[in-house]
């Protein structure tokens, strides 16, 4: 079973949360019975900042800080595909969302330092990501918020996809038309508007592109697991193929 977890990055229930279910059902349809898909939503969690304690070093990876963050890493480490449908704040993510990514960066240093003899090291962890950014303008750093989740992607050690060409290069993008409304890209889709059909094409590509990626990561882990366990930076994707 692939597992694909889909996080809303926006604060409130609306328009990031509508392109991330068109996401997530494109992903589920690639192989019905074989792919199962989660949606989490950051609305109404708290996620504290990361203070750079370093304490999640001596403490096997736990954050002194003990909120919402707990949950959402371990469904994180349990996927093996991330979907992020987020708004742009400020031409980038959301500041609970990347108080989130802060906190599992360090706190995945912390958890697997025994298996690199106290370096700090983070495994490859051999998800599959893919990112949705929706902005109030045509122009209002969709792309740039899309590479900020590309950038973690790599730093994390997974695998960015895109979806296809040529509704989305990098990721998919939308526009709200300078409205704020929580359903305007619902309406627009509904009266038709061909930015929300592109937007939309994108949205259902990542996901399909990110369930297969992730099947045929999958495949190749369980082929190759015998030459990947003699370097421990692959055991938690190996776990989790066990899984």
């Amino acid at each position: 079973m692939i597992k694909v977890l889909g996080i809303c990055g926006s604060p409130r229930k609306g328009n990031s949360q509508y392109l991330l279910e068109k996401a997530l059902e494109a992903a589920q349809q690639v192989a019905p019975g074989e792919v199962a898909t989660e949606l989490y939503s950051i609305r109404g969690k708290k996620f504290a900042p990361c203070i750079g304690c370093s304490r999640c070093g001596e403490k096997q990876g736990e954050c002194i800080f003990q909120d919402d963050f707990q949950e959402l890493r371990e469904k994180w480490l349990e996927a093996d595909a991330i979907i992020y449908s987020v708004p742009v704040y400020h031409m980038g993510i959301p500041a609970q969302l990347k108080a989130f990514i802060d906190r599992l960066g360090n706190s995945l240093f912390g958890r697997y330092a025994g298996l690199f003899e106290g370096e700090a090291t983070l495994p490859k962890s051999m998800k599959v990501v893919g990112a949705i950014a929706q902005g109030c303008h045509l122009f209002s750093g969709q792309e740039h918020t899309i590479t900020d989740l590309i950038n973690h992607a790599l730093v994390m050690g997974c695998v960015p996809v895109t979806g296809d060409m040529w509704e989305a290069y990098i990721g998919a993008a939308a526009w709200t038309y300078n409205e704020g409304g929580r359903n305007v890209l619902e309406s627009k889709e509904n009266a038709g508007s061909l930015d929300m059909r592109v937007a939309l094409r994108g949205a259902a590509t990542i996901g399909r592109r990110a369930a297969e990626l992730a099947m045929i990561i999958k495949a190749g882990g369980q082929a190759l697991s015998e030459r990947l366990k003699q370097d421990p930076i692959y055991r938690p994707f190996l776990d989790r193929l066990q899984g």
